[in-house]
């Protein structure tokens, strides 16, 4: 036994670390109208890492890994690549990319109801009764990493889900490698990347598919920039968008359309990678990977008015405690306190950091999170987050 034990130990890789669920006292209690938060931690690509943690308002505590213990029949817990999670009415869904399913989950105990299967999923959104999912629909298959040509220019598509059924009921096929989604106006607006085509002549896909809700057919592609990502639409019908640029001369921009009037009305030169809106404010967070510089660019923290189109904060951390950040990767805003939330991923593979300020700007706590924190979802007697 002591033999086995001394090999299993040495056999162990460093970066295997094991997330034993654990909760921790961070701040006083608050009590509004939101309950808690979620956050899913993705967990580093082909390892079945991806958790789930939460941040009960009530008692100030956060609690790492609750999945595991909601669900302990559940061999391999979450899974590979934990992508986006979204609350709607009485269930939570969390879209696991790489391990090709939506885990379906009770709002309140995280308690797993049943699972959507789903190839290479990405982001999702709801409309009367119906999930959508965006797909890269082939496997993980990049240029420049040896991927077939059949993989890496394969279309993507979104996928319609019953949420009562639980069922895949229909399909519209889109540009190649589909992210974020934004429903307006009885359309989905997709952001395609065609982020599998880096060092591919064909080169990145450029535009926005626009999906018509009653017939779920593509009606149009708007052209906007390369390698397209975030995707979310304000209350006047503007359609706020980003672009990874191509990680050299080329770089990242926020654009926004007008969808009412069909026109482009503005480009942001500047770099973003997570965006959250709430009210009038687009909060954007980045930290953009260059591949000239061979590292990641500074980062920033900024507020764009959507109103009048312009930024009115270059910093929401107004305290100087951005210097504890080393890789923003998360951005959520409290709809009733308004404090601003921004996980730090670190170094992908130690444990990351959740940091929480104030609307001042001024760090109010922080807490250690999983690996590779990035999405957030508010729970509320009402969801916050229902589509």
């Amino acid at each position: 036994m002591i033999a086995l034990c001394t090999v299993l130990m040495c056999g162990c890789r460093e970066e295997d670390v094991i997330y034993i669920p654990e909760t921790v006292d961070v701040a006083r209690p608050e009590y509004t109208s939101v309950k808690g938060f979620y956050m899913l931690n993705e967990g580093v690509m082909g390892w079945n890492k991806s958790t789930l943690d939460f941040y009960d308002y009530s008692t100030g505590k956060y609690t790492r890994n609750i999945y595991s213990k909601a669900n302990p029949g559940v061999v391999k817990e979450m899974g590979d690549v934990g992508n986006d999670i979204q609350i709607y009415g009485s269930k939570m869904y969390v879209v696991v990319n790489c391990s090709n399913k939506i885990d379906v989950l009770d709002r309140n105990d995280a308690h797993r109801l049943a699972q959507v299967d789903v190839p290479n999923c990405r982001y999702i959104r709801f409309y009367r009764g119906y999930a959508y999912v965006s797909s890269y629909v082939g496997p993980v298959a990049k240029a420049d990493e040896g991927g077939s040509d059949k993989d890496v220019f394969q279309l993507g598509a979104v996928f319609k889900i019953d949420t009562v059924t639980m069922q895949v009921v229909d399909t519209c096929v889109v540009g190649r490698q589909p992210d974020e989604m934004a429903i307006a106006g009885g359309k989905i607006y997709v952001a395609n990347s065609g982020g599998y085509s880096c060092g591919v002549k064909a080169g990145y896909e450029t535009t926005v598919s626009v999906i018509d809700i009653a017939s779920f057919t593509e009606e149009e592609r708007i052209p906007v920039a390369i390698n397209l990502q975030c995707c979310m639409c304000d209350n006047r019908g503007i359609l706020w968008v980003s672009s990874r640029g191509n990680y050299y001369k080329e770089g990242s921009a926020l654009y926004a359309y007008d969808t009412r009037k069909h026109k482009m009305l503005k480009k942001f030169d500047m770099p973003v990678n997570r965006m959250w809106m709430d009210g009038d404010s687009l909060y954007l967070i980045s930290s953009a990977w260059s591949y000239v510089n061979a590292d990641y660019d500074h980062n920033t923290y900024k507020i764009v008015d959507t109103r009048n189109l312009e930024v009115v904060s270059d910093n929401f951390i107004t305290d100087g405690t951005d210097s504890n950040i080393y890789l923003p990767f998360g951005i959520a805003v409290n709809p009733v306190t308004k404090d601003i939330y921004v996980a730090d991923a670190w170094n992908y593979v130690d444990p990351g950091r959740v940091y929480c300020f104030g609307p001042d700007g001024h760090l109010k706590w922080d807490v250690l999170a999983g690996q590779i924190p990035a999405h957030f979802v508010f729970l509320g007697e009402s969801s916050f987050n229902d589509k």
